[in-house]
């Protein structure tokens, strides 16, 4: 059975991990037959925001860990507890989380910084030649970590193309039910809520992702 690394980013679209994202690769794991198991770095969120009313609440701070254990169920690790050998790939799913507390994207653009055990634990991965999906606004990461000529897919915001390109990756525009494959260096992205208008919508892509990322791994 093959296990898969599933990064989170906190619990909630906007300062944290797209739960419908979550969840969709989650089950499409589990329907395929495979293993997982999720982890969140230990570190504070950037902020939260109160998604009844879209507004930031300045008097409170929260943990990515803590937060992202809502929606494991409680069973999810640090990033710094893993043991690379127990899995054959790695997802990340979007929201805005990906792109305010596993890198600075949100704020910074294309001169974003990766944080650091975000970073050390995704390389770890890609030392070893293992497989690494990402979803929605998380391809953003992609240059940071692969370098120069890396592929991925954001879907079709020209901005946030324009920012992947200025970062070194060579961005390719994708349809909300497509995926874009890297195969030299098993990289696979699909837009996700990034276009998606709906759930089924999201879910499209996202199936085609995990199925590819266990194909690869």
């Amino acid at each position: 059975m093959k296990k898969i690394a599933v990064l989170l980013s906190g619990c909630g679209v906007f300062d944290g991990s797209e739960i419908h994202e979550a969840v969709l690769t989650l089950l499409s794991l589990s329907r395929s037959g495979a293993a997982y198991q999720c982890f969140a770095p230990d570190i504070p969120q950037m902020h939260v925001v109160n998604h009844l009313k879209g507004e930031v609440v300045e008097t409170e701070q929260r943990n990515v860990l803590e937060e992202a254990a809502r929606i494991a169920r409680g069973d999810i690790k640090a990033t710094s507890e893993l043991n690379l050998a127990d899995f054959d790939g790695l997802i990340i799913p979007g929201g805005f989380g990906a792109a305010k507390n596993l890198c600075n994207f949100a704020v910074n653009g294309s001169n974003s910084e990766i944080a650091a055990p975000v970073r050390e634990f995704i390389s770890r991965f890609i030392s070893a030649g293992k497989v690494v999906g990402f979803i929605c606004i998380a391809p953003v990461m992609i240059p940071g970590l692969y370098g120069k000529g890396a592929k991925g897919t954001i879907g079709t915001d020209a901005e946030t193309a324009a920012a992947f390109t200025a970062m070194g990756g060579e961005h390719q525009n994708a349809k909300v039910d497509e995926i874009v494959v890297d195969s030299e260096r098993k990289i696979v992205s699909t837009p996700a809520y990034m276009l998606a208008g709906s759930i089924a919508e999201a879910n499209s892509g996202i199936e085609k992702l995990v199925t590819k990322v266990l194909e690869l791994a």
